[in-house]
């Protein structure tokens, strides 16, 4: 691929990172803002009875309330993955990664801010979780959690299919080895001698006469 190709397939792949991150971002902590201003801790509003339901709680752990208690350690988690997105960001060439990327970022921001600058505090914030689902999974969750869920899904099913960070699907190279060596033994002539020798026909011997 040309050098200039693959430059405007890395700006189209990074622009989509940065919308998607952006667009779940505020997302995200719109949600939360007006969840905060409009309801009280505990609370629960039945959008559509036990299918989906409104629970204003307050997660000081992990994604679906995993390891409460432990906020610190995935406030800097969270950070770390945040830097890598941003120094990794450079090597993706297509758009199915660039969603899968920016779904990651927007989710680990929105979760980050909440852990950094909401209550008790600095870097142990609490996350604001409000989105139940009993009939499919037994937590609650935020918009962020579920951009971060999504992100994992398509990387898994990009990874099965085989596509590499340029949108093209990679070969495995032993296979091809073996493919063009198939190839080649089939339009090789055989020029191998051949084992079979026609018989001599044997002259008979002189008759001796005395």
């Amino acid at each position: 691929m040309e050098p200039r190709a693959r430059t405007k397939k890395r700006s189209r792949a990074l622009i989509v990172l940065a919308l998607v991150a952006l667009g779940v971002y505020a997302l995200d902590q719109v949600s939360k803002y007006l969840v905060v201003a409009s309801m009280t801790e505990g609370s629960v509003i039945r959008v559509l009875n036990d299918v989906l339901q409104l629970h204003f709680v307050r997660n000081p752990g992990a994604a679906f309330s995993l390891a409460s208690g432990s906020t610190w350690i995935f406030s800097i988690i969270a950070a770390a993955v945040v830097v890598f997105i941003a120094w990794f960001a450079r090597r993706i060439h297509s758009f199915a990664w660039g969603l899968v990327f920016g779904l990651l970022l927007g989710g680990v921001l929105g979760n980050l801010t909440d852990r950094l600058l909401r209550e008790p505090g600095f870097g142990v914030g609490h996350v604001v979780d409000f989105i139940s689902t009993p009939w499919l999974l037994p937590a609650i969750y935020n918009v962020a959690d579920m951009a971060i869920v999504s992100s994992m899904v398509i990387f898994m099913i990009l990874t099965i299919r085989g596509i590499g960070l340029d949108g093209n699907k990679v070969v495995a190279v032993g296979k091809t080895a073996t493919s063009t060596l198939k190839q080649t033994d089939a339009v090789t002539p055989d020029t191998t001698p051949s084992d079979t020798v026609a018989p001599t026909r044997e002259r008979p011997a002189p008759e001796v006469r005395p």
